[in-house]
């Protein structure tokens, strides 16, 4: 691929609802003009400027057919389903993800959620809220629990789940991993490929899904999967929601198979005011905020700068490169 235009003549559009990522470009005083948008619509009016964009939920594919200028696609987001990968190589527009921004947050989320469900926090802010104090509880299971010795199989062993891993080891957790790749080095106690779910799933006391969306994790948590829990279980989600078959995860909820979940991410967001997850009192739910930190803005345009360097050079590697 030939290298970017000088950086002097460059445009980079910068997309997203409320990130404030133009002024965080700024201060790094590069040379290139830019605008940033904060609705498809004036994407959708600015995109023919752009010879970089930085967008992540805002894309739609068929921007592509306005994008005449379009060299290079730097994804806000890790996960980059929403890119149709093929057709930017047919348009000669490059990818990047943005890998590693936010795999700290994440995995501090995803361990948040376990402590929350664990020590019942979210039913201690219901009860503040109607100024009551609750009594000791003398029904064991009905109490607050201790991490320390459960067992939690964590779905996905990228950076996010490798992280959660060492928080969780770290609490005394016991960690079993579910990876496509046997990875004898990670910091875990067992390491089973995506065929022994079912299995490693019977000893789960927690399961976190930490893995992309793709054609093969798509709808991995069914009815049979919820099934093979331990039962009493608990499920953090911060991985995508269309990994888990949502009313299978409800009526497991609701029948008390399931113990709780704690859920960043949803088939469809916003979430709808009439889901079920809303009322369930035994769902946390955060609007897929895993990733959102004060340093995100920060973190996304270090990837951004490195790639254009590699781009005014003429590189064909790019960090999180993807096409």
């Amino acid at each position: 691929m030939p290298a970017l235009p000088p950086a002097d003549t460059l445009t980079v559009g910068f997309a997203h609802a409320a990130y404030q990522l133009g002024a965080e470009f700024a201060a790094r005083r590069h040379p290139a003009r830019f605008f940033e948008v904060r609705t498809l619509d004036a994407l959708r009016s600015r995109i023919a400027e752009a010879d970089v964009l930085v967008v992540s939920g805002l894309w739609r594919n068929d921007l592509v057919q306005t994008a005449g200028r379009l060299r290079f696609i730097q994804s806000i987001s890790a996960g980059t389903d929403q890119f149709d990968r093929d057709l930017l190589a047919r348009s000669g527009i490059r990818l990047a993800s943005a890998q590693g921004a936010n795999e700290r947050a994440v995995a501090e989320h995803a361990m948040a959620l376990i402590l929350s469900l664990s020590r019942q926090l979210h039913l201690a802010r219901d009860h503040q809220s109607a100024r009551r104090w609750r009594p000791m509880i003398g029904e064991r299971d009905r109490r607050e629990d201790e991490i320390h010795g459960k067992t939690l199989v964590v779905v996905g062993l990228g950076r996010i789940g490798l992280r959660l891993a060492g928080l969780a080891r770290a609490f005394g957790m016991r960690v079993v991993g579910v990876r496509r790749r046997p990875d004898p080095s990670a910091p875990v106690d067992a390491v089973v490929p995506p065929g022994r779910l079912r299995e490693v799933l019977a000893e789960a006391d927690i399961l976190a899904l930490t893995c992309p969306l793709t054609p093969e994790t798509e709808g991995l948590i069914g009815p049979g999967e919820l099934g093979a829990l331990k039962p009493g279980a608990f499920l953090v989600n911060v991985a995508r929601g269309r990994v888990v078959v949502e009313d299978a995860l409800v009526e497991a909820l609701r029948d008390g198979r399931l113990a709780g979940a704690g859920l960043d991410c949803f088939h469809e967001e916003p979430l709808p005011p009439g889901s079920p997850f809303w009322t369930l009192p035994n769902v946390v739910v955060t609007p897929h905020s895993a990733g959102e930190t004060r340093r995100y803005e920060t973190n996304v345009v270090d990837i951004l700068m490195e790639n254009l360097d590699r781009l005014g050079r003429g590189e064909e590697t790019l960090r999180n490169g993807l096409c």
